[in-house]
């Protein structure tokens, strides 16, 4: 059976949040770069949460009716955010994903450091390839 890491298939290209961040301005950069969501980081790019576009979509809906904007990442983030380590097994992350229905994880190095992301398509991107070019596997 292949071995596949979370490393093989995270993406190392991601968009990251700051708690203080304005919540539209958030939901503008989950729109612009097609995202479902992020991590936010502290100052040391540390995990402290994670937005998502289902917690941007009811803060931009009332700064259309109301024409405020008020609230900050910090105020509609999640804090219990699920991550995995780069040496965790894909397969066991993809498992969870399709028990669960997450979508995306965070990768976290030793000192909670947010070095990646890894989702669904991602993992099944790599497993396809393996499947389809089964002479690469390692």
């Amino acid at each position: 059976m292949e071995t596949i890491k979370v490393s093989d298939c995270m993406s190392h290209q991601f968009v990251s949040f700051s708690p203080q961040l304005p919540v539209l301005e958030a939901a503008t950069k989950l729109v612009k770069n097609e995202l479902l969501g992020g991590p936010v980081v502290d100052e040391g790019g540390h995990l402290v949460g994670w937005i998502s576009e289902q917690d941007c979509i009811g803060v931009v809906s009332q700064v259309i009716y109301y024409s405020e904007r008020v609230a900050m990442v910090n105020d509609v983030m999640v804090t219990k955010v699920d991550s995995v380590r780069p040496g965790a097994s894909a397969l066991d992350l993809a498992n969870d994903m399709k028990n669960h229905k997450r979508k995306i994880y965070p990768v976290v190095d030793d000192d909670n450091k947010v070095i990646g992301v890894v989702s669904r398509r991602n993992i099944l991107r790599r497993m396809c390839h393996l499947v389809n070019h089964p002479e690469l596997a390692e």
